[in-house]
């Protein structure tokens, strides 16, 4: 049986996505992964993270998945007719430029009303309105400034957190905003204005921490501070020199894990009879668990804690998910083909439907590989589209 779900519900949707690096792309991505055609509008000389080296390699392959490339020169009349072409045939704009700059490309969004009143206009942003709206933005910037820095590291350490998960989520926030405006447009015929901001979105991630001040008025500590609402819920040594991370949540949980650690003393010790007991002697039973999984190897750990339900996970590294079983298992990390022929692995949406995973298994464009027919679509002849596309020093 097929392990990819035939599940295109934006099949016939038209996307143009001006944007670069991940905030916007990645709201592209999910929106041709529900079958939408996402058209990326690049610059002549291509997306800038198309020639990104290190950590930054992975960024286009990853984010523009299932997309077609159309380079244009907006700084020629051509070039803005031909956008103003492909926007006139689009139901969705994403773009995640600064406004200042929006205005160069002709895509300042109250004119961009006006001209395509269907059209649905997804503006990824740093902030949302209001007195930062002007500033430039990264994931790095919101997570230091939201708190969610102060709260990933140690007190004096601030450190992002080690993925850019705000520009991922931001863009997902952005795709699930387009789905309800289009959906709004089958009754109403008009499109929306829609701004995602990354500060809000990181707002979001640390809401937990907000409103545990608002309730007890005070601060929460950093994650690796915080006080502990649970007996056992720490990072422990194995006896293979390896990391395993297992927690102990009910009073079930407690009982088994110091039957499986050959720590059964604890369950009669006096000192343990109540879970606010056991949480408030951390700093005497914890070492005690550390010393009981160095005698264990991380896989025999492993097989107790899956076979009696105890929450575990070794620490691992993103590279071994290409050996994870569970990465792995019902197409779960998908083939997706580079245009110098190589072949990538990534994951797809973390959904199924009907028991089926949704096919991300798609085509990452070369530059401008779909420039001529897509123009070619909207009328334009061969002079014109060497206009439109051409570099101009």
């Amino acid at each position: 049986m097929n392990s990819e779900a035939n599940f295109c519900p934006l099949e016939g949707v038209k996307v143009v996505e001006v944007s670069h690096m991940i905030f916007g792309p990645s709201c592209g991505m999910f929106l041709a992964f529900l079958g939408a055609e996402v058209i990326k509008v690049e610059p002549v000389n291509g997306d800038k993270t198309r020639q990104l080296t290190g950590m930054g390699a992975s960024f286009f392959p990853t984010f523009n998945r299932g997309k077609k490339s159309v380079a244009l020169n907006l700084e020629t009349n051509e070039g803005q007719c031909a956008l103003e072409a492909l926007l006139a045939n689009a139901d969705v704009l994403v773009e995640n430029f600064r406004d200042a700059s929006l205005g160069k490309m002709g895509l300042e969004p109250d004119r961009l009303r006006e001209k395509f009143p269907r059209l649905v206009v997804a503006s990824c942003k740093g902030f949302l309105r209001g007195p930062y709206e002007n500033r430039p933005a990264l994931d790095e910037v919101v997570q230091m400034m939201t708190g969610l820095a102060y709260m990933t590291g140690p007190t004096g350490r601030p450190l992002r957190v080690g993925s850019s998960a705000n520009d991922i989520m931001g863009g997902l926030f952005g795709a699930f905003a387009v789905l309800a405006a289009l959906r709004e447009r089958e009754t109403t015929g008009c499109g929306r204005l829609v701004r995602i901001g990354l500060f809000e979105n990181s707002l979001l991630l640390v809401a937990q921490h907000m409103v545990q001040y608002e309730l007890l008025g005070t601060e929460p500590p950093p994650m690796p501070e915080r006080c502990f609402s649970w007996p056992v819920y720490d990072i422990f040594h194995t006896a293979d020199g390896k990391d395993m991370f297992i927690g102990a949540v009910t009073d079930g949980q407690w009982r088994t894990l110091c039957e499986l650690m050959d720590l059964a003393e604890l369950l009669d010790d006096p000192r343990l009879q109540s879970k606010m007991d056991r949480i408030e002697s951390r700093n005497w039973t914890v070492p005690v668990f550390q010393k009981s999984a160095l005698t264990r190897s991380s896989a025999e750990l492993s097989a107790l804690f899956e076979e009696h339900n105890i929450p575990f996970a070794p620490v691992a590294k993103p590279a071994e998910m290409y050996v994870d079983p569970q990465a792995n298992s019902g197409g779960g990390l998908p083939e997706s083909w580079l245009p110098d022929g190589r072949k990538v692995r990534a994951p797809g949406m973390p959904v199924e439907i009907d028991g089926m995973r949704i096919d991300a298994g798609l085509p990452v464009p070369s530059l401008g590989e779909d420039t001529s027919e897509e123009l070619e679509k909207l009328g334009f002849g061969g002079k014109f589209i060497a206009e439109a596309s051409q570099n101009v020093c």
